[in-house]
Parts: C-alpha cells; structure tokens; sequence
C-alpha cells in the first residue's frame, strides 16, 4: 500500500460507520494533471436521516462539488473537520498534491488555510456555469472529465517545488522514523527555517503540524481496528509518555484513545 493509499484510508474517522453510511470511491487524475492532482474522489448518500461525519484531514487542498449547488475550495483543515449529509446525494472532489494549488492563486497556499471559498473566488465567476454542469451531470466519468477540463483551462505551470513539497509529506506519511521538523529538514537538505517557507507557501501549513497529523491519523487508524498497548504506542510515535499522547489524541479527535476506540467498533 502506497503512502497516498494510507492517507486515504485514515481520513475517515469510525471508518465502520462510515462504510454503513456512504460509499466513497477514488479515480486517479488525468496524466496530464498528476503534477498538480493526486486524484478524484466521489461521495454518494442514500440517508433517512441525517449523518455527521468525522474526518482528520490531510495537508491538501480540496475543490468539492456537491449536489445543491455547492462548489467549494476548501484548504487545509487544522482541526477536525465534521460534515453532515442528509437525504440522497453525491460530492465529487479534486484532491490537489501537497502543493499542488498552488499554480492556481497568487498567494501562498498558507492563504486558504481553515478556509472555505466559493469556486468564483479562485477561478472566475465563469467558473460558476461549470461548475453547475459539473454538479447536475448524472455520468461520473463525463463530470470528472468537465472537472479536468476546468482545470486545464486555467493553464497551471508544473513547479517543481510542488514535487519537493509532495515529497515530503509522503516521506511524513511512511516513514514513522520522522518525528521532528529538524529530522525532516536534513532529509530535505534545507534548514527549518527553508523548510518551514516552504510548506507554507506551497503546504499551507506548519512541517510540525504535518508530523503531527500523521501520527494522528496513524494512532486512529490503530485504535479503531486493533487492541493497543497505549503506552506502547505512544512510545512508537515519538511521545515522551503517555499523558502527553492522550492529550493530543484528545485534542485531535475529540476523545480519549480507549474510547475512540470503544465507539469505532472494537471491544
């Protein structure tokens, strides 16, 4: 399993409920886009009621359109992100490469951090009449391809900083060894202080917060489908003790590691 394909999975937060929920399935990007696009991602809901779910995001940037109209640039999420789906439905989403927006703005990606744009306020108010194309079409493939199209018509530059930047959070991702900023910056060949420019002008957020995130998204992954040794685990990523992990993982997710994983499904 590639780092990408991890990522993807420790997204969703209680992945059981969510399975019972919505189906969520992945497309790769057009070749022609992978310098900018990791890939699409498309929602689809059948609800009688309403269900709020709970995901750790990922150092990307997202461009969602959403049945009702709504075509939202979302950048990186610092805290949980929590969405409610109702009724029937389907999203699609363009999930951009650590780095990979930034030839579309004219500021760093730091910029759309914690923030959600309407589509007009990157690519134009003709974006609008696509994007509403993109949204009532009923053929997956022939929305995703209105999707690239969208995108090539803004005629984005390949950089290869973004290859740098993307890089990076994959070795973040893989590599449980990484556990300090300084780690990161000597496999980069840069200093903290390049490094740190550099995620936020390409990332959008803190190298430390990646670091984090992931190791977050690892204790997750773990709590919800196996039994743990917390103090254990805590060591293995890198805390100095427990409390300290328990802390951060409370603070990531809303709550304590044993009950996280008691309310995802295991017992």
């Amino acid at each position: 399993m590639t780092g990408i394909e991890q990522t993807r999975q420790r997204a969703i937060l209680h992945p059981r409920t969510a399975a019972e929920r919505f189906r969520l399935d992945h497309e790769p990007a057009p070749a022609d886009l992978t310098p900018f696009l990791d890939g699409y991602w498309i929602l689809h809901w059948d609800l009688t009621k309403p269900h709020r779910q709970q995901v750790l995001t990922h150092p990307v940037v997202h461009l969602t359109f959403t049945t009702g109209g709504q075509a939202h640039i979302t950048g990186v999420v610092s805290d949980t992100f929590t969405r409610e789906i109702s009724g029937t439905g389907r999203a699609l989403g363009l999930r951009f490469r650590p780095g990979g927006f930034r030839p579309f703005l004219t500021a760093p990606v730091s910029t759309l951090t914690d923030r959600v744009l309407d589509i007009e306020e990157i690519f134009g108010p003709a974006a609008r009449a696509a994007a509403d194309s993109i949204i009532t079409e009923p053929c997956v493939p022939t929305a995703l391809r209105l999707a690239a199209t969208l995108l090539r018509d803004f005629r984005p530059t390949p950089d290869p900083a973004i290859d740098k930047a993307a890089g990076l959070v994959e070795t973040i991702s893989t590599d449980p060894a990484v556990l300090r900023v300084s780690q990161l910056a000597a496999i980069a060949d840069m200093s903290v202080r390049q490094l740190q420019r550099l995620f936020a002008e390409y990332v959008g957020i803190r190298p430390k917060w990646v670091i984090r995130r992931a190791r977050m998204q690892e204790a997750a992954a773990r709590a919800a489908t196996d039994p743990q040794d917390w103090s254990a685990l805590a060591a293995e990523l890198g805390y100095a003790d427990q409390a300290h992990f328990t802390r951060d993982f409370t603070a990531s997710i809303g709550t304590s590691p044993a009950r996280y994983a008691s309310s995802a499904g295991r017992r």
